[in-house]
C-alpha cells in the first residue's frame, strides 16, 4: 500500500509585485511513479521522492487523481496551479472552455510571467545551479549556464529588444541553431510579453519569409552561422532572402555562433555587441493566464502552414507537471531531450518544461551520427545523463550499426528513456529498451502533438508495480480523457475497439487557436466531431484499455469492414521485398496485404522525422494537383522523386 505523503508550503517570498510560493515533500515513500521493467514485467525498484502535485492532492494514488482530473479539473488543476506557478496575481476563475466553439481559457484573471518561473525563481533559491548544458557540435566542448547566468543573459537580451522598439504582443521570429542564446531569446521575448516564433533553422529561406509574414514579425533573431554534424551553415545569408519579401520586419539582430565574418545591412544589429552594454537586470511583464506565449508552425493540409498558439499559464503548468512524471524527473537530473528547439518537443521539453523545474536541461547541438554512431551515447556517459528523449527515427538509423557503439560507453547514470514524434516500432523499441537501456529502464512511448502543448498519453505516470508494454503509449495523463468515434460520430465505449482518436474534455496545454484564422481551428480540431477535440490520429483501445496509435486517420484505410491504420502495416513491412506479403499476413492478417508494393528510395518526412504520409496518399490516388505545404520537409525533392516512380509504376503495371 502506498504510504502517505505529507506536503508543507516552507515558505512565501515577495519580491518586487511576484510572489513565489516554494514547497517542500517530505517524505519516504512515492506515491505516482514506480520504475517499471519493460514489457509486461514490473518492478519493486521505487523512483526517488519527488513532491506531489499539491498539498490538496497529497496521498492519493495514480487512479485516484487521474479520475478527480477528468471529474472534477477545477479542484485538480486549481490547487495544483496555485501552489506550483508563481504569480503575479492569483487567479479567480479556474476555467472557462467550450469545445464546439474551440474557445479555451484557464486561471482567469491571474497575472504572471512565465521567465520568472523559469529563472528567477531558481536563482532566489540556488542560483548557482546548472541550469543547460550546451552539448555543442564537436563532442568534449560542452558549455554549463548556471540559472544566474542565464538570468543576466535574459534580461540584457531583454532590454537589447526593448530598446529597439520590442513592445508587448508584437512577434519576434527566432531562427537559430540549438543554443545557450536561443534559450535567452525565447526567456527574453517571455520576459518583456513579446510572442515569439520559432522557426527551425534548417527551413529554406521561403519557409522561414511564410512564417514571418504570417505572423507579421517586426523583428527576427538569428546567428551568422549553424554548426551541425561538423559542417557550417550560413543562417544569415538565409535571413537575408527571407526579410526581401517581408516588409514588416524593421530589424534583425545577428547573434554570433562563429567567428567568421557575414555581410551586415541597414536592419541587421550585432546582437552580441549590443547586449554588452545592456543592464543585466530586466523587470518581468506581468502577463495575463491566456496572453499568448509563443505561436509555432506546423504542416497544415492546405498550401499554408499553421501559427498554433500557445498561452501563458496552462501552458507552462502542463509542460512542468508532464516534465516531471512522464519522465520521472527528480531534482539533480540531468535531463536529455535532443530534440531541436524549432519544434514543440523543444519547447516543451528543452525549455520550458526542464527550466520551470529547476532542472539541468541538455541542449544538443549535434546529429546522432557524428562524429559516429556512437555520439548519443558517449554523451549520456560524459554528461551523466539521467532521461533520455528521442525520436524513433534516430533510433531506427542506429540500430543499423553494431552494438558496441552503444556498449562501449558506461550508460548507468539512465533512468528513463523515452521516445517521440510518431510511434515507435518493435524493433527499435527492443533495441532502445535492451541495448541502449540494458533491460533496465523504463521505455516510456510518448504521443503528443504540437497542439496539446505535452504528453498526453504515455506509460508513466502509473501505480507503483504496473506493466510497461512496448510500443505502446497506454495510459492518458492527468486531465486527458481519450474517446475512440466511429464513422457517424458516435462514442465507440468497451476495450478491444478501433477509432477515431478525440479527446473529450479541456486541459491547460492545449493550443488556443490558430493565429489570424480561428474558424480554421474550430473547422480542423472541434468541427469532424462535435464537442470534441480531433486528433487527426486513430487509436486501438486494448481489452486491458490501454491506447495504442494506430496512425493518421487520413491514412486510415478501410478493408472487408476493418478500419486499418498504415502505421500497423509499415511496422510489418521492414524485411525484403517477397517477403512483405507473409509478413503482413502473419503480423495483421491476410485482408490487410496490400495489393502492390512500390519500392522508394525514401520518404517524405519532416526534419523532426515524421513521414509525411497525406503526400503518399494524394500520390497514390494520382492527386498531386495541390499537395499542400511542403516546407516542413527535410527534403522536399523527395516528392518529385516518389511521383516519377509512381508514373513509372502505372505505366509498367499498363503494359501488364
Amino acid at each position: 500500500m502506498a504510504g502517505r505523503v505529507s506536503i508543507r508550503l516552507l515558505n512565501s517570498l515577495v519580491r518586487g509585485n511576484v510572489i513565489f510560493r516554494n514547497k517542500k515533500c517530505l517524505r519516504k515513500g512515492v506515491v505516482l511513479i514506480s520504475r517499471c521493467h519493460a514489457r509486461s514485467l514490473s518492478s519493486s525498484s521505487i523512483s526517488a521522492t519527488q513532491p506531489d502535485l499539491s498539498s490538496h492532492l497529497a496521498g492519493k494514488t495514480y487512479a485516484d487523481l487521474y479520475e478527480l482530473s477528468v471529474r472534477d479539473p477545477e479542484t485538480f488543476w486549481g490547487s495544483i496551479a496555485k501552489e506550483r506557478l508563481a504569480w503575479t496575481k492569483l487567479f479567480d476563475q479556474v476555467t472557462d472552455c467550450d469545445l464546439s466553439s474551440g474557445e479555451i481559457n484557464w486561471f482567469l484573471g491571474g497575472q504572471l510571467n512565465v521567465s520568472v518561473n523559469c529563472l528567477d525563481v531558481h536563482v532566489a533559491k540556488d542560483p548557482d545551479r546548472v541550469a543547460l548544458i550546451w552539448e555543442k557540435d564537436e563532442p568534449g566542448t560542452e558549455e554549463r549556464i548556471t540559472y544566474r547566468e542565464l538570468l543576466e543573459m535574459t534580461c540584457r537580451l531583454a532590454n537589447t529588444l526593448k530598446s529597439y522598439g520590442v513592445q508587448k504582443g508584437e512577434r519576434v521570429a527566432i531562427y537559430m541553431p540549438v543554443s545557450p542564446m536561443a534559450v535567452a531569446a525565447m526567456m527574453a521575448c517571455a520576459r518583456i510579453g513579446a510572442v515569439h516564433n520559432v522557426v527551425f533553422a534548417g527551413f529554406s529561406s521561403e519557409a522561414l519569409a511564410c512564417r514571418i509574414q504570417d505572423a507579421q514579425c517586426k523583428f527576427v533573431i538569428t546567428c551568422n552561422h549553424g554548426v551541425r554534424g561538423g559542417r557550417i551553415f550560413d543562417l544569415k545569408s538565409m535571413v537575408d532572402r527571407a526579410v526581401k519579401s517581408c516588409p514588416s520586419v524593421r530589424h534583425v539582430f545577428v547573434a554570433k555562433r562563429t567567428n567568421n565574418s557575414v555581410p551586415m545591412g541597414k536592419l541587421d544589429i550585432s546582437l552580441d555587441e549590443v547586449m554588452v552594454g545592456q543592464s543585466p537586470v530586466c523587470a518581468p511583464e506581468p502577463m495575463d493566464s491566456e496572453e499568448m506565449l509563443f505561436m509555432l508552425y506546423t504542416s497544415g493540409s492546405t498550401g499554408k502552414p499553421k501559427g498554433i498558439v500557445h498561452t501563458q499559464a496552462g501552458y507552462l503548468l502542463y509542460a512542468s507537471l508532464t516534465h516531471q512524471y512522464v519522465f520521472d524527473y527528480t531534482p539533480g537530473d540531468v535531463f536529455g531531450c535532443v530534440a531541436d528547439i524549432g519544434w514543440i518537443t523543444g519547447h516543451s521539453y528543452v525549455v520550458y518544461g526542464p527550466l520551470c523545474n529547476g532542472a539541468t536541461s541538455v541542449l544538443f547541438e549535434s546529429t546522432p551520427v557524428y562524429p559516429n554512431p556512437g555520439r548519443y551515447w558517449e554523451t549520456v556517459q560524459r554528461l551523466r545523463i539521467n532521461q533520455f528523449y528521442g525520436a524513433p527515427t534516430a533510433i531506427r538509423l542506429l540500430l543499423k550499426d553494431e552494438e558496441n557503439w552503444v556498449k562501449k560507453y558506461d550508460r548507468s547514470s539512465l533512468k528513463t528513456l523515452a521516445s517521440v514524434g510518431e510511434p515507435i516500432n518493435h524493433e527499435a523499441w527492443e533495441w532502445f529498451h535492451n541495448v541502449v537501456g540494458d533491460g533496465r529502464c523504463p521505455l516510456v512511448d510518448t504521443w503528443w502533438q504540437t497542439e496539446t502543448g505535452g504528453v498526453c498519453i504515455a506509460p508513466l505516470p502509473a501505480e507503483p508495480g504496473a506493466e510497461i508494454l512496448p510500443a505502446m503509449a497506454m495510459r492518458p495523463f492527468f486531465g486527458i480523457q481519450p474517446a475512440l468515434l466511429g464513422e457517424k460520430g458516435q462514442i465507440i465505449m468497451g476495450n478491444d475497439v478501433s477509432g477515431a482518436l478525440c479527446i473529450s474534455q479541456p486541459w491547460p496545454g492545449m493550443a488556443r487557436t490558430i493565429f489570424g484564422d480561428h474558424q480554421r481551428f474550430v473547422d480542423a480540431y472541434f468541427k469532424p466531431y462535435h464537442g470534441q477535440y480531433f486528433t487527426g490520429d486513430g487509436a486501438y483501445r486494448t481489452e486491458d484499455g490501454y491506447y495504442q496509435i494506430t496512425g493518421r486517420m487520413d491514412d486510415v484505410i478501410n478493408i472487408s469492414g476493418h478500419r486499418l491504420g498504415t502505421a500497423e502495416i509499415e511496422d510489418a513491412l521492414r524485411a525484403v521485398v517477397e517477403d512483405l506479403r507473409h509478413l503482413v499476413a502473419t503480423k495483421i492478417a491476410k485482408y490487410a496485404v496490400p495489393d502492390h508494393f512500390l519500392v522508394v528510395k525514401r520518404l517524405p518526412k519532416t526534419r523532426s522525422g515524421k513521414i509525411m504520409r497525406r503526400i503518399l496518399r494524394k500520390v497514390a490516388t494520382q492527386d498531386t494537383s495541390n499537395l499542400g505545404d511542403v516546407s516542413t520537409l527535410d527534403d522536399p525533392s523527395v516528392v518529385s522523386e516518389i511521383t516519377e516512380a509512381h508514373k513509372r509504376y502505372r505505366s509498367h503495371a499498363a503494359k501488364k
